[in-house]
């Protein structure tokens, strides 16, 4: 092993001054399917806890930190958008049971903690800081709970970036911190019976980058020791995945089948011990949605109806079904709030969001108006005064908080001795944010929003990011961000594709972008970018792209797809070998989305696209940072590591590839410390305006 040090450490040398030299150990190894023998050269790389590979990732990453500061552009970034961040105002609490709820930090090299409050003007008090617990400053709270009656505060804390997850709690009454500690939470919220005790999914994996095993739903007595918490629901022979909640007295299971096509719902009394699920509803299709509960009265999407609506039925008599909210064509049902007296629903448009509130019965009452290009969060409702609060944002526009009175619909800032009024980090007129559409090649009207600042030259000359999602049916929406704000202010612009795979235009736009059809989601990310560079808002030259996780594999199958039409590409946690996605973590559970390798069909489709398996030999792909975390266990890092390897590896390819790999760190990367969320995007905006503007 002391050779392959020796043999790294030369390397290293040779690869900071020639980056395209950088040549990783071939050790081929053979992958037969359906008649079809795949020779992957770097399968080793998927041991990622041997010497060989941890020392590959410690070498790739001395190279790629070693870049960043020959850049010598983060820290100026860094600088940049701290400031920007000071004048961002503070955001509103989340009320959940009676109190009110906010992350702060005192040390931007520790994680937030977490405080609550009585009322909105009350002082915020410390009640769970992860860094006390756990003395680590990559664990950080990653959702709390609180019990029906408000007693006790159920708190999640990531330990090591993992989706595996520790449960702890905090006596509200008392002030004091229960003994109980759930282990191997996985994939799960934390549902409260009462005061009484929590549901919660656990995992039982010993391998980390395993086929997922996330089967089996517990239910835990406060005061008890885990051992003995019940078995409730248990898929550890059909290995089909399930989701539940509580509402109103009664514990839901919604679980769906291995192809995740169809859905079956189970309801148990929560009065009765030890828990009896009954199943209520059998065989209906994935799009059909649980949306609420009351009145001994489901409500639901029934999935038929593109543009979502919402129907209740009898949990008792299925057959007794009413429309309750019909759908409203070409208007996307993307949010609804059940409150007391009002079901107020949010509206998505080709770039526009808006509210309409409606009487419990359906009735329509009125429809509330949202700037262009504006997005908005429901925080809470005071039923006294009948305001709706909310938190409007946009791209270039952080959290403004608001209340809407539903009796008026008049809008009005809030402010109080904690969330103060701020000087707006440009002026409201400095960025134009365009909501177009672009015809696919097979014809269809492809939504893309594009920002930059206003008066530029669109002369073809503009460094220029676009971005896409494009999978599971996510409806994607814009958030603020500092680093971005800054890549417009230096003249960027920055394009976001609604392609197929989306849900951003209802059901059939996710259904003509999964499965063998997923390729038209990936042609309508290729066509965006010809659409911007047609137009003249950039070019060949000027173009960079990026994507988390599926984004990640748009930005993996565009590139080696298109290379002639990107300088930069940064995809980020994305899944890049097809032929062997579903033999990890969570792969298994998204046959439906991409394909089952299994089928031969299926397969066939899968490798006409897969960005590992197109890589060629006499290709010089566009200059790519690959972003992953080390303990990524919802799409394995050794997928980043692959990619990185095979594209470096090979005499054509000119322009440089790095990859980063973040250590401690999961799917969403380092964002758990303010510094460590600086660091990322300063270096992230560094890279793509260092390599645009070359």
């Amino acid at each position: 092993m002391k050779k392959i040090t020796v043999f790294y450490c030369l390397l290293f040398t040779v690869f900071v001054f020639s980056q395209s030299t950088m040549t990783t150990k071939k050790n081929p190894s053979p992958f037969t399917k359906h008649g079809i023998t795949l020779i992957d050269d770097y399968a080793w790389l998927e041991n990622t806890k041997s010497e060989d590979v941890v020392n590959w990732v410690d070498t790739q990453n001395k190279n790629t930190k070693a870049h960043l500061e020959e850049i010598n552009l983060a820290k100026s970034i860094a600088v940049k958008i701290r400031e920007y961040d000071r004048l961002t105002a503070a955001t509103l609490p989340d009320k959940k049971g009676k109190y009110f709820y906010k992350m702060y930090r005192k040390d931007n090299t520790t994680p937030a903690y977490l405080t609550y409050r009585k009322s909105l003007n009350d002082f915020p008090t410390e009640i769970v800081n992860s860094y006390k617990i756990y003395n680590d400053p990559t664990v950080f709270i990653n959702g709390y709970y609180p019990s029906k009656n408000s007693k006790y505060l159920a708190t999640k804390f990531n330990i090591n970036g993992s989706d595996k997850n520790e449960v702890r709690f905090y006596n509200l009454t008392t002030g004091t911190n229960p003994l109980d500690i759930l282990k191997n939470i996985k994939y799960s919220n934390v549902e409260w019976n009462e005061d009484d005790g929590v549901f919660y999914k656990k995992n039982s994996n010993t391998e980390v980058f395993a086929k997922d095993s996330t089967y089996q739903l517990y239910y835990h007595k406060m005061g008890e020791s885990q051992d003995k918490d019940v078995l409730v629901f248990d898929t550890s022979k059909s290995e089909t995945t399930f989701s539940f909640f509580t509402s109103r007295g009664r514990l839901f299971v919604v679980e769906k089948n291995k192809e995740e096509t169809l859905k079956k719902y189970y309801s148990a009394s929560l009065k009765v011990f030890p828990f009896k699920l009954e199943k209520f509803i059998e065989d209906k299709s994935q799009n059909f949605e649980f949306i609420s509960y009351r009145n001994n009265r489901v409500y639901f999407s029934s999935g038929k109806y593109d543009w979502g609506e919402i129907r209740s039925m009898d949990i008792n008599n299925p057959k007794d079904e009413t429309v309750v909210i019909p759908q409203i064509y070409n208007h996307l049902l993307v949010g609804h709030y059940f409150l007391d007296d009002y079901i107020v629903c949010k509206y998505k448009t080709l770039g526009k969001n808006y509210l309409i509130v409606y009487e419990n019965s359906g009735a329509f009452l009125k429809r509330i108006e949202v700037p262009g290009g504006v997005d908005f969060r429901f925080k809470f409702y005071d039923p006294e005064t009948k305001n709706l609060y909310v938190s409007f944002f946009s791209r270039t526009l952080p959290n403004q908080n608001y209340t809407i009175n539903l009796l008026t619909g008049e809008a009005n800032p809030f402010y109080n001795d904690f969330i103060k009024p701020k000087p707006t980090i440009f002026p409201l007129n400095y960025f134009e944010t365009k909501s177009l559409t672009f015809k696919s090649r097979d014809g269809k009207d492809v939504p893309i929003s594009i920002v930059y600042k206003k008066g530029i030259p669109l002369d073809s000359n503009n460094p220029t990011l676009l971005e896409a999602y494009g999978g599971f049916g996510n409806i994607s929406s814009p958030d603020f961000e500092s680093g971005l704000l800054y890549f417009l202010g230096k003249g960027g612009i920055y394009a976001f594709a609604e392609i197929r795979g989306g849900g951003e235009k209802g059901i059939n736009w996710h259904k003509d972008g999964k499965g063998i059809k997923k390729i038209n989601g990936f042609n309508d990310f290729i066509d965006a970018a010809e659409f911007l560079i047609r137009e003249k808002y950039t070019s060949p030259n000027k173009l960079g792209i990026s994507g988390g996780s599926h984004g990640g594999l748009v930005v993996g199958v565009a590139m080696t797809q298109r290379p002639d039409l990107f300088k930069v590409a940064i995809p980020v946690a994305g899944v890049f070998d097809m032929a062997k996605y579903n033999l990890f973590t969570t792969g298994q559970y998204h046959l439906d989305e991409f394909g089952n390798p299994d089928n031969k069909p299926e397969y066939e489709a899968l490798l006409t696209y897969s960005p590992y398996h197109n890589i060629k030999e006499d290709v010089n792909y566009p200059t790519t940072l690959i972003l992953a975390g080390e303990n990524d266990d919802r799409v394995t890092p050794f997928q980043s590591y692959k990619f990185a390897a095979k594209l470096q590896n090979r005499a054509t390819q000119k322009n440089p590839v790095y990859i980063n790999v973040l250590k401690k760190a999961g799917h969403n990367g380092r964002g758990q410390t303010y510094d460590g969320r600086i660091e990322s995007q300063s270096e992230y905006f560094s890279f793509l305006l260092y390599h645009l503007n070359k």
